[in-house]
């Protein structure tokens, strides 16, 4: 049975800031100061994606407002961000996410202003238990593919104990970072670190290249791309993963008190070992030394991460609410 083509839609944010349709000479300086933008981490939902529905055989169109507007009964697939949901009038039957808002607070009576959004898609379990109390059944968890052709192992000499991958922004140096830098000193395990925002693509890979595991620092991920696309190179990851409540200073603690949350919302055995805190580090490096050769992190996301599958994921919400509808 021929598919119809999905409506797919994304956009960045870029208002007028002094004058009306300043936003397009601001747009156009950027570029030629900066040159081409690099695509975010919600970005990257939208592009992967098509890239997955693509490699499916599946047809779509990308931001095609004149079409939408012209057949309000097709199903618009909005992924984000909310601005585009907020700042135009759809007609439309709605999938809206996964690169929405961080918590339903900025929208509790989403389907009351909106009773044309369907589904909301978030990037994992414990955001959309999250949102579960707001949205109930309507809220789903669905993660973008990872692109397992350009994250692949390599064949070359790794001399590099492990590649340290840093998202603590320095909140927490004294309480895990310092102190996971001195028990590898003590091993004389050496290590290199890559920060958060501060590395390229092209960066990451060559330092997985070179590393023979990798310690994956964040306080919490909504899906946690940067560490799956660690997962797809076959590079195993002590993880640490604190738990507890949700740190997000904009709603922590007087807007919104959620846990537990994960630094690694996708996981299993295979893919490495989680520690929680500086107090059980120790014993969870000797364990992950100790069975550095058993993992197999790529395996779990060939399994459940593909582009391919999670594309076919979204494709069965979309059909789920193409029969809703009729």
């Amino acid at each position: 049975m021929e598919t119809k083509p999905l409506n797919i839609f994304y956009e960045e944010p870029d208002p007028d800031r002094w004058v009306p349709f300043d936003r397009y000479p601001r747009r156009a300086i950027r570029r030629l100061i900066r040159g081409k933008q690099r695509p975010g981490g919600v970005a990257m939902v939208a592009i992967n994606l098509m890239e997955g529905l693509k490699r499916l055989g599946i047809p779509y169109r990308f931001n095609d407002y004149g079409y939408i507007k012209k057949h309000p009964e097709e199903i618009a697939c909005i992924i984000g961000k909310p601005h585009i949901l907020f700042e135009k009038k759809w007609l439309n039957p709605i999938i809206f996410g996964a690169g929405i808002y961080s918590h339903p607070i900025e929208c509790p009576d989403l389907f009351g202003r909106y009773p044309n959004v369907r589904y909301v898609l978030v990037p994992g379990e414990w955001m959309r238990k999250m949102f579960e109390p707001y949205y109930q059944q309507k809220v789903l968890a669905w993660p973008a593919g990872i692109d397992t052709e350009l994250w692949k192992p390599s064949s070359g000499e790794k001399r590099t104990d492990f590649l340290i991958y840093d998202k603590t922004h320095g909140r927490h140096n004294t309480a895990i970072l310092e102190p996971t830098l001195a028990l590898l000193r003590k091993n004389n395990l050496s290590f290199t670190i890559i920060r958060y925002g501060g590395y390229t693509q092209q960066q990451l890979l060559q330092g997985l290249n070179n590393c023979k595991a990798v310690i994956f620092m964040s306080e919490s991920e909504t899906q946690g791309l940067g560490y799956q696309q660690i997962l797809a190179t076959n590079t195993p990851i002590l993880a640490w993963d604190r738990a507890g409540y949700w740190l997000d200073p904009y709603y922590y603690p007087h807007k919104v008190k959620f846990a537990p949350v994960s630094s690694v919302p996708y996981w299993d055995e295979r893919c490495g070992v989680k520690f929680t805190s500086a107090a059980d580090i120790e014993e969870k490096l000797g364990i992950f030394l100790g069975s550095l050769s058993n993992f197999k992190p790529r395996d779990y996301i060939l399994e459940n991460l593909t582009l391919e599958r999670c594309a076919r994921k979204y494709l069965d919400i979309y059909n789920t609410v193409a029969a809703e509808l009729k």
